[in-house]
């Protein structure tokens, strides 16, 4: 039932993100697109609400819980920039609002962006662990709660295999293809 309530919330995240960018722009009805956008985060609280009565019910902890709290952590982490960013492309297209500028290709500015999608992983990753760690406390038996804290470990190997590529463009930035230089065409010389 968890997994299916996962799946669930992902597609009504979808479809709540195309309802309400549709009424906002299509429409020409931006409050109530609006309030379709802050309809998603209760996605989240009812997923979290369905797992904890899962557990409370007596259901043996497993990946399907870990999985839950992930999936909420990704959600807090990097649901709102996604939203942001798709915003930003439907006024483009449907509100005549200028293109959206593109994340940063080089440099400093590369390594600054990378390191805030980073920021975002590390607080999925610690949104999922409270939650993880909340469960094992609800469930209260240690002998039950081994998968849970699996996907503790599990959320923070994310998080540093997202930091250590964010560091590579630091450590290693790109660099900006230099211009190439203006090709002068030969003067032709006059034969006499």
């Amino acid at each position: 039932m968890v997994v299916t309530l996962i799946v669930v919330c992902e597609v009504g995240f979808w479809v709540l993100l195309a309802a309400g960018l549709a009424t906002r722009y299509l429409l020409r009805m931006p409050r109530a697109g609006a309030a379709l956008l802050l309809c998603e985060p209760l996605l989240e609280v009812v997923l979290l609400v369905v797992t904890a009565m899962d557990l409370r019910s007596g259901a043996e902890p497993s990946w399907r819980h870990g999985l839950a709290a992930l999936y909420i952590g990704y959600t807090v982490g990097h649901g709102h920039r996604t939203v942001k960013w798709l915003d930003g492309h439907a006024a483009h297209r449907f509100g005549g609002a200028p293109r959206p500028a593109g994340p940063p290709r080089y440099g400093t500015a590369r390594a600054r962006y990378e390191g805030r999608l980073w920021f975002g992983t590390l607080l999925g990753a610690a949104v999922a662990t409270l939650l993880l760690w909340l469960a094992i406390l609800y469930v209260g038996d240690p002998s039950r709660t081994g998968p849970l804290q699996g996907w503790m470990g599990a959320a923070w190997r994310a998080a540093g295999i997202h930091g250590l590529i964010a560091l590579s463009y630091v450590v290693w930035p790109r660099k900006a293809p230099e211009p190439e230089p203006d090709r002068q065409d030969p003067v032709p010389t006059e034969r006499r």
